[in-house]
């Protein structure tokens, strides 16, 4: 690793105490750091990661963020879900404490090359591809980032001439100083983060800073078809390399192609991984067939494109189940093909109220308290050759843990129904 003695007796805390925040706190008690960690969530998923972080003697805190966990440190590393509001980072800034994110501390060790991917939608299967790509033309790859696993959960075992293939979200780029991937690659640019951000070009200021600290030794590849993401080549310093929509390839697949073209990596080779990738866990995720009707597990989309997405590419009529957590989003852009699509829609989750606002019109909608209930009621509205779809349009933290915990609900509930349906 590069800088591993760096943060060695450094006093160091963690703010946020998910998967991220714990491979940080994890790293840093392995190069030798004073870690502290610090959430303010008193819940089962905290209480277990804190029981796993006190056997090393790491100092914890949950349920609150205390100003002694952060006073006299030499660095704060903060988690994704850490807005700049939070108290941990307004005491950091109060202390004058360097404040960095998780993928800023596992950049600086790094000594591999990084190939980062950001976007409003279609993140994760073009990171998973690009790692599939990667390891078919024989390259050691780490998938990691906003799509499971962290990138300090595996930079220890990272090795020059490896490669990373790292999703990041616009919230691990607010914190990053010298992080600088030797491909940045942006999808596309929407409407979302409107609860986190204040308005959407400052929600693309966080994503552009993806290219930041690149220079003309890197490259910067971004969707020519979107003309928001196309401004941005005036802005890199970087080699620009454009992607567009191609005849049979879609455009997580053409922007796929253009990472390829850079690392010298043959199209046949490229195009036999698009043929054998059966998609992505949670994402237009075909679950089971029960009387004839289809439940597709689409908990990945969290974002009112995606769903639009999962409507295009879904040809009979749809019994849809939506909400979460709203991010902001305009619903009314996908009334349309609700009306022409869906048979009716089941709503869960805080933003049922916005979100029917938006639909006002579409008669069909109905409303469950749980995601089990919602599934049940799905299932006694459609017909048969119909489709249940879960693609909530919104984030899963009102009522799951993260959209993985949310997609396993929805899948045990259909498998459930499947059972009794079975033993009927």
């Amino acid at each position: 690793m590069n800088n591993k003695d760096y943060f060695k007796h450094r006093k160091v805390t963690v703010a946020g105490m998910a998967r991220s925040g714990f491979a940080s706190a994890n790293l840093l008690y392995d190069l030798g750091a004073d870690v502290s960690v610090s959430d303010n969530q008193d819940n089962d998923s905290t209480r277990s990661y804190a029981l796993q972080l006190k056997s090393k003697n790491i100092k914890i805190e949950i349920g609150r963020h205390s100003p002694e966990f952060i006073k006299d440190k030499d660095l704060l590393v903060v988690s994704p879900g850490i807005p700049d509001t939070a108290l941990p980072i307004v005491l950091a800034k109060q202390f004058q404490i360097p404040i960095i994110s998780e993928i800023e501390l596992a950049w600086l060790l790094c000594p591999a090359t990084v190939i980062a991917v950001t976007g409003s939608n279609g993140k994760t299967t073009v990171t998973t591809l690009i790692g599939k790509i990667l390891e078919a033309g024989g390259k050691k790859v780490f998938v990691l980032g906003n799509i499971g696993n962290p990138f300090c959960s595996e930079v220890e075992k990272m090795e020059a001439g490896d490669f990373v293939s790292l999703e990041v979200s616009s919230f691990q780029l607010e914190n990053i100083h010298e992080f600088k991937p030797k491909i940045a690659l942006i999808l596309n640019f929407a409407c979302n983060h409107l609860d986190r951000y204040k308005d959407l070009q400052e929600y693309l200021a966080a994503k552009k800073r993806i290219f930041i600290n690149q220079d003309k030794s890197d490259y910067s590849v971004l969707n020519h078809d979107d003309p928001a993401v196309k401004e941005l080549a005036k802005e890199t310093k970087a080699n620009v390399v454009y992607f567009s929509q191609m005849p049979d390839l879609n455009l997580n697949q053409a922007a796929v192609l253009a990472v390829a073209s850079i690392l010298g990596i043959d199209k046949e080779l490229c195009l036999e991984v698009f043929r054998a990738f059966k998609g992505i866990e949670h994402r237009l995720e075909y679950v089971a067939k029960i009387n004839n009707v289809t439940f597709i597990n689409d908990s990945k989309s969290t974002t009112v494109d995606s769903t639009i997405w999962a409507f295009k590419n879904i040809s009979c009529p749809i019994v849809l189940i939506a909400g979460g957590k709203d991010k902001g989003s305009d619903y009314s852009i996908i009334l349309d093909l609700i009306r022409k699509k869906t048979r009716e829609v089941i709503l869960i989750g805080e933003a049922r109220e916005k979100i029917k606002s938006a639909l006002r019109g579409f008669l069909s909608i109905d409303e469950a308290p749980t995601l089990e209930e919602a599934v049940n009621l799905a299932f006694s509205k459609a017909k048969s050759g119909d489709c249940v779809l879960l693609s909530p349009m919104c984030s899963s933290f009102d009522m799951f843990l993260n959209y993985e915990e949310r997609g396993k609900i929805f899948k045990q509930a259909v498998f459930n129904l499947a059972k009794n349906k079975h033993g009927a």
